[in-house]
């Protein structure tokens, strides 16, 4: 994992968006576990400063500058990224949000979904970083001493095709069973032997050299597993 705290690298916009590179792995994890597909815009969003600053960079659109201002940019696509009082909402127009369908099969409109996330296997901790940071949770179990990762989605098929990535880490991460949430959502969570650790350092592997990544998100994933193994503050990032 890198250092939360230091500089990254700010991603390069990306000419087709459904070409397999790490940045569109991230883009449309983020996509599937935030955000909608209309005939004509794609939307995703985030809370966080980094992971917009990134998707909005791949999108070749505006920046948020460090005083939550949007800086222009020559854009590679018809897009744009507001900021409101909670969040980050970037758009991207015209037919991606038809191709995107058809190619990985996201939902539309409303309708169903298959998720076909297939073309991005060479790039699946990217893939399922976006997840994690878009429809992921973390926390850190004081009565146990351990760090609690799971999944939250309205959508079971999303959720089943979250459980399938996770399953086919390196290392191998084992996952609980998928289960209604009381507000009629599903979730699952990671196993309790699942080594948190090694999930850690595969999920964010490389993120600071790409830019990819929330900073909160990633922190908070960072300081849980480093207080459930009683490692020193930073050491998951050498």
């Amino acid at each position: 994992m890198s250092d939360a705290n230091g500089r990254s690298a700010t991603p390069e916009p990306v000419e087709d968006l459904l070409a397999a590179t790490p940045a569109t792995a991230y883009f449309w994890g983020r996509v599937a576990g935030d955000g909608e597909l209309t005939q004509d815009c794609v939307t995703v969003r985030t809370a966080d400063e980094t992971s917009a600053d990134a998707l909005a960079a791949v999108a070749g659109t505006g920046r948020t500058d460090h005083d939550h201002r949007i800086a222009a940019r020559e854009s590679a696509h018809d897009a744009s990224i507001a900021r409101f009082e909670d969040e980050y909402e970037l758009q991207v127009f015209g037919m991606l949000a038809d191709r995107a369908s058809a190619a990985l099969g996201l939902p539309i409109d409303g309708q169903p979904g298959g998720y076909r996330f297939e073309t991005f296997s060479e790039y699946r901790p990217q893939l399922v970083r976006g997840l994690l940071e878009a429809c992921g949770t973390v926390c850190f179990r004081e009565s146990a001493g351990s760090v609690g990762v799971s999944f939250v989605h309205d959508d079971e098929a999303l959720l089943r095709t979250v459980q399938s990535l996770v399953d086919a880490a390196e290392p191998h991460v084992p996952t609980e069973d998928l289960s209604e949430t009381s507000s009629g959502g599903y979730w699952f969570g990671l196993g309790d032997d699942a080594d948190t650790a090694a999930f850690a350092r595969w999920v964010y592997a490389g993120s600071d050299g790409s830019g990819l990544y929330s900073a909160e998100r990633r922190q908070k994933l960072q300081r849980s597993v480093e207080r459930a193994t009683g490692s020193e503050v930073g050491e998951l990032s050498r």
